[in-house]
């Protein structure tokens, strides 16, 4: 991973516990999301009703869509529970300087 993949976002210090944020990353919705104690950044759109993301809860390392209640997991995009079947993309983040970096 070289650093030029990486976008500063927002500050870390934003993102609270339990907090999630939707960022624009070269045209792409991206949802972070701070759970467990650790930032996610997936898709903002969900794999089966290609509705926002942003909207659901948010639970022990899973985030639900508003719709259908599909839930995925935020390390690794998979979809946890019907009606999704399909995962949605997941995205390696770190922080640098209290800055939220993104590749995406």
């Amino acid at each position: 991973m070289s650093s030029e993949s990486f976008t500063r976002v927002v500050r870390a210090s934003a993102l609270a516990a339990g907090a999630k944020l939707v960022v624009d990353i070269s045209g792409k919705s991206v949802l972070l999301c701070n759970s467990n104690g650790r930032i996610h950044a997936v898709s903002n759109i969900c794999s089966h009703a290609h509705e926002k993301l942003e909207d659901g809860r948010m639970g022990n390392g899973w985030i639900a869509c508003p719709i259908h209640g599909a839930r995925f997991d935020l390390a690794t995009g998979n979809a946890k529970n019907p009606p999704a079947t399909r995962p949605i993309a997941v995205y390696a983040v770190r922080v640098v300087d209290d800055w939220i970096e993104v590749e995406a």
